[in-house]
């Protein structure tokens, strides 16, 4: 093809990009969003094999990620999503990592100078280390989402301080890569040695319950690793691309800090779930908490004029959606008015809930987010909580609490409250839940399928 025939057909696929992401704004257009995706990727991919001369070596290795990412994406869990997105994230920023090194090893290949000017040097250095902190930060979030890694918080003393220095240092021996005459090796395999150390201290001090936060930040950083190496490549698809998943994951990661009350900049830097708050501690006396059957609970919800149902990440866990839309169905049929309750951070990933009731095709305008249905709350006679925990826990208003200031759903306003979970363990930020011994909460103990398929056949 032609230059222009290639700039042409680079235009087109980002417009598609563009589209994509304009159809993932709202669940009624996310499939047509994501078919918008796949044509643009398939103009982006089948355009750059017309100007390479590897093609046969580029499909073969795309048809060996492709099986390897079939075989996986069947297999895969709901409740693994999140882990796998992040497992995704970090082979983005490894990918930058390779490219950039093979572009140092032989520029001439990739059409540089065989001495590389100031501004690839640049281009390589921002795409390297972005690209391994992503990946390494990635891995800490795949093991701590995966359960392999414990979800608390791991710090130290000078934490902070340790960070800030490996991070001029980092900056020190890109800085030396960058003003070098000759391609200097050790500055590079030393800043990027670096910047792998330095992705894994950034996520460690973070705790499980901001993990959603750590998706999006990543995935924001992925994008800015692609659109780096996009520019030293002379590449506007990788460019576009990345610079279009840098934004849309940097926007989301602001949205969800609102969410959580958490500093925007103290995301970016990963210093925020280490501090900032401590836990509360009781006085020691016993809690009581009252329970009860799925009859009781049917019974409660039967006589009810309006329901509002908080999935939470229980609710995955147990894959018990298709159930609550059965339980919702025979609730409509009775007249009662029922909408569903998402949190912006529900679940282990952005939108993790809204993926769930929409596999089981609950329809749109029942599922309303926190904020449009926050205030109705104090005016609904049952909220059944689904295996949600910290989205819902009252600490949120008390001073010295862990999630002090955080946005929650205000289910402990509403007239009767009923919980479903496996137990009264506490949530994934650690915290009890005053929730759960209120006056008006009931306490539904198993899984929450067989207990939603039990409430469905009592109703």
């Amino acid at each position: 093809m032609s230059p222009n025939l290639v700039a042409l057909a680079y235009l087109i696929a980002s417009v598609f990009f563009i589209l994509a992401l304009k159809g993932l704004s709202s669940p009624v257009t996310a499939r047509k969003g994501n078919l918008f995706g796949m044509v643009g990727m398939s103009i982006a991919v089948l355009t750059t094999l017309t100007i390479t001369e590897n093609w046969a070596l580029i499909v073969a290795c795309i048809a060996l990620g492709g099986a390897i990412g079939t075989v996986v994406a069947k297999r895969v869990q709901m409740t693994a999503m999140p882990e796998l997105v992040a497992f995704m994230h970090s082979l983005v920023g490894l990918a930058a990592v390779f490219i950039a090194i093979a572009a140092v090893n032989n520029p001439v290949s990739f059409g540089l100078p065989a001495i590389l000017p100031m501004g690839s040097k640049l281009e390589l250095f921002l795409g390297t280390f972005i690209g391994a902190m992503t990946w390494s930060g990635s891995v800490i979030a795949f093991l701590k989402l995966s359960g392999r890694m414990g979800g608390s918080p791991i710090t130290f003393n000078g934490q902070h301080m340790v960070n800030l220095i490996i991070a001029l240092a980092m900056i020190g021996f890109g800085l030396w890569f960058f003003f070098s005459d000759t391609t200097n090796w050790t500055a590079f395999i030393c800043m990027t040695v670096i910047a792998f150390a330095l992705g894994f201290l950034i996520i460690i001090p973070i705790g499980g319950a901001d993990m959603p936060v750590v998706i999006s930040m990543l995935n924001s950083y992925s994008g800015w690793a692609a659109a780096g190496i996009g520019f030293s490549l002379g590449n506007p698809m990788l460019i576009i691309a990345g610079s279009l998943v840098g934004s849309s994951g940097a926007i989301l990661s602001y949205i969800m800090c609102k969410a959580m009350n958490r500093p925007f900049l103290s995301v970016i830097l990963g210093g925020f779930g280490s501090d900032g708050g401590t836990v509360a501690v009781g006085d020691g006396e016993q809690k009581t908490h009252r329970s009860g059957s799925a009859d009781d609970a049917a019974f409660l919800l039967g006589n009810a004029d309006s329901v509002i149902i908080v999935p939470g990440y229980g609710l995955a866990v147990a894959r018990a959606q298709h159930s609550v839309k059965e339980l919702a169905e025979v609730l409509i049929e009775k007249g009662i008015n029922v909408r569903f309750a998402i949190h912006p951070v529900a679940g282990r990933m952005p939108g993790h809930m809204n993926v769930l009731l929409a596999e089981a095709e609950i329809p749109y305008e029942q599922v309303l987010e926190m904020d449009e249905i926050n205030s109705d709350f104090s005016n609904t006679d049952v909220v059944l909580v689904l295996g949600a925990n910290d989205v819902v826990n009252p600490a949120a208003y008390d001073k010295g609490s862990l999630i002090y200031g955080m946005p929650i759903l205000d289910t402990h306003k509403a007239r009767t409250i009923m919980v479903v979970k496996r137990s009264m363990g506490v949530g994934y930020a650690g915290l009890d839940n005053d929730l759960f011994y209120m006056d008006k909460t009931m306490m539904v103990f198993g899984d929450a399928k067989k207990v939603v398929e039990n409430m469905v056949k009592s109703l």
